[in-house]
């Protein structure tokens, strides 16, 4: 079982920069497929970023592919996605996810995760 704990969202203005970070508990955190999720006010959770167990595999939705980039520290147990020119569209509740695995693959869909962090508010401003 791992527990997810988020962190570093915040209020900021259109074309600004954010980085989240989820810190993961567990020292199994490298067996573990990981995404970010986002769910706006009146909208279904979306997919945003996912990464493999060994980092080398990503993938983006089409909404923030070339701005969003998605890390991972297996040494440290955590997982980052770093926001550039963010735009208002981008206000949502970002939560990150986990599923324990033993191959590369990553997953876009949240079916896919087990566990769920609190999550971290984002805000934009026009």
């Amino acid at each position: 079982q791992v527990q997810l704990v988020e962190s570093g969202g915040g209020l900021v203005q259109a074309g600004d920069s954010l980085r989240l970070s989820c810190a993961a508990s567990g020292r199994t955190f490298r067996r573990y497929v990981m995404g970010w999720f986002r769910q706006a006010p009146g909208k279904e959770r979306e997919f945003v970023a996912t990464i493999s167990l060994n980092g080398d595999r990503t993938a983006y939705a089409d909404s923030v592919k070339g701005r969003f980039t998605i890390s991972r520290d297996n040494a440290k147990n955590t997982v980052a996605l770093q926001m550039n020119n963010l735009k208002p569209e981008d206000t949502a509740v970002y939560y990150c996810a986990a599923d324990e695995n033993f191959t590369l693959v990553v997953f876009t869909t949240s079916v896919h995760y087990e566990y769920w962090g609190q999550g971290t508010q984002v805000t934009v401003s026009s």
